[in-house]
């Protein structure tokens, strides 16, 4: 996938309102990051546990779809859990997804989200299935 085809998958999802960035997806890594602003943030100013779901259940998503033929088969995000660790003070963070098990059917991403410090924010699990497209 090049960054025209990235920016346009994201195009009017949730991901740009989020304002989420891709800034690497390789064969089983993705690197992505997100402000920390009026969209991402609790009412205590904080960044969402939500948000951050969102942004590592994005990085999984797209390593998968960069993973198979998009024209044959869709990526759905099953199964996501995280742990939040810790908080940060910085306006943005980032997020790396390393792909730890690729079957024909089902992908398994470890992702772990921190900030510019590389201090931990939330350390994450997503299962993707791979379902042809009918």
């Amino acid at each position: 996938m090049t960054d025209d085809q990235i920016k346009a998958l994201c195009k009017n999802t949730l991901m740009e309102h989020l304002g989420i960035e891709f800034l690497e997806v390789t064969e089983g890594k993705v690197i992505a990051k997100m402000p920390v602003d009026k969209r991402t943030v609790q009412p205590m100013k904080r960044l969402h546990g939500g948000a951050t779901m969102a942004l590592a259940e994005s990085i999984g998503s797209l390593g998968s779809s960069y993973l198979i033929d998009t024209e044959k088969y869709h990526v759905l995000g099953v199964e996501i859990n995280g742990s939040h660790i810790g908080t940060t003070n910085e306006n943005e963070v980032f997020a790396t997804g390393i792909l730890s098990y690729r079957g024909k059917t089902s992908h398994l991403w470890d992702i772990r989200v921190y900030d510019k410090h590389d201090k931990i924010i939330s350390v994450c699990r997503l299962s993707c299935r791979i379902m042809p497209i009918r």
